[in-house]
């Protein structure tokens, strides 16, 4: 069972920080794509951390092209010693219009032609395939040895794809090798929507569950006393008030009888009032999306709640703890852990 945890430092910082998790009992580290490079980061991690495994969970597709990302995930991987993961993201239609100012529709079919793209430079090096992918959207079919960086002695790194909606989870199960879920879920969604997704995908290339990554993200209260506890909880509303604002992030609400306060949600926070999303996160809203306790017994609820389900799993964490709190979780976790699980951390 692999533990992940969260590289949330300045670059200055990443070299201690990698050190830290890597003595916290951590397995392995990832990076957020927020203000800041997610693949920068990783490569002092590797360096200081060798033997860990290292993603980027998730790094934005769109903005990229497909070439440039397989450069920076090729040079991971070989740097690594085939430790790296590339997960893989659309963000939302207004940061990849707005934000990034590139096209956003039609996701779900881009995404699906970003990653054959990505497959068929990948196969070009490891293999020398001819590079002859011409898809709606992505066009590669040039490859002269000067740009060709050889096979990688490590394999081709695997691609995760983050998704949400029915459509794009369709899309990891078909041409991903595993999916990354959102942390705003909750089991009757996972079981209901995100699974048979999954299961669709598989079917439409032939290929077996156990061929597939899937990585649950998992939202946790927790604390070393109770006013830490509560303060994690009033942290947690905040953020889940925020998520469920989000249009696209509506079907896990509708999954538990919630979706009705979806639009008044996304109409307070254009209106800017952030603070009064957390108002509408109520005791049955939280339970559904977070588990809740002392350390101690965060390791059993998160097993009961997914360990039958996911391969890997990421806590996620939107307030500081001490680390003698993440170590006991880390520990509880190895020790119940069986199988293939992987646990992750995010904070």
């Amino acid at each position: 069972m692999k533990i992940d945890g969260p590289l949330y430092s300045q670059l200055e910082n990443v070299a201690a920080e990698a050190a830290r998790m890597a003595d916290l009992g951590y397995d392995g580290l990832y990076t957020l794509e927020g203000s800041s490079d997610p693949f920068l980061p990783l490569v002092l991690a590797a360096q200081q951390a060798p033997g860990l495994d290292i993603a980027t969970g998730i790094a934005v597709a769109f903005p990229r092209n497909p070439l440039h990302l397989a450069y920076q995930a090729w040079d991971l991987q070989r740097y690594s010693g085939g430790h790296f993961l590339l997960g893989l993201g659309s963000q939302v239609r207004a940061h990849i219009e707005k934000r990034f100012g590139v096209d956003f529709d039609p996701p779900a079919p881009r995404m699906r032609d970003y990653i054959l793209a990505l497959r068929a430079i990948f196969r070009c090096w490891q293999h020398a395939a001819p590079l002859d992918y011409q898809g709606r959207f992505f066009r590669h079919t040039l490859m002269t040895p000067m740009f060709n960086p050889g096979p990688n002695p490590h394999g081709m790194p695997p691609v995760l794809l983050g998704a949400l909606g029915p459509r794009m989870t369709e899309v990891a199960g078909e041409v991903a090798d595993g999916l990354i879920v959102h942390p705003f879920n909750n089991p009757p969604f996972l079981e209901q929507q995100a699974l048979p997704a999954v299961a669709r995908g598989l079917e439409r290339t032939r290929r077996h569950r156990e061929d597939f990554i899937l990585q649950i993200n998992a939202v946790v209260i927790t604390g070393d006393s109770d006013a830490a506890i509560r303060a994690a909880r009033d942290s947690v509303r905040g953020l889940l008030g925020f998520y469920a604002s989000t249009p696209a992030y509506r079907p896990p609400m509708d999954a538990i009888g919630k979706g009705h306060l979806q639009p008044e949600l996304n109409r307070l926070s254009k209106a800017g009032e952030w603070d009064a999303l957390a108002e509408y996160i109520d005791d049955e809203f939280l339970a559904a999306f977070a588990v809740e306790g002392p350390p101690e017994s965060i390791a059993g609820q998160l097993i009961e709640r997914y360990g039958g389900m996911a391969d890997r799993l990421a806590l996620y964490i939107p307030y500081q703890a001490p680390d003698n709190v993440w170590r006991r979780i880390i520990t509880d976790l190895k020790h119940a852990g069986s199988g293939g699980d992987r646990i992750c951390h995010k904070r």
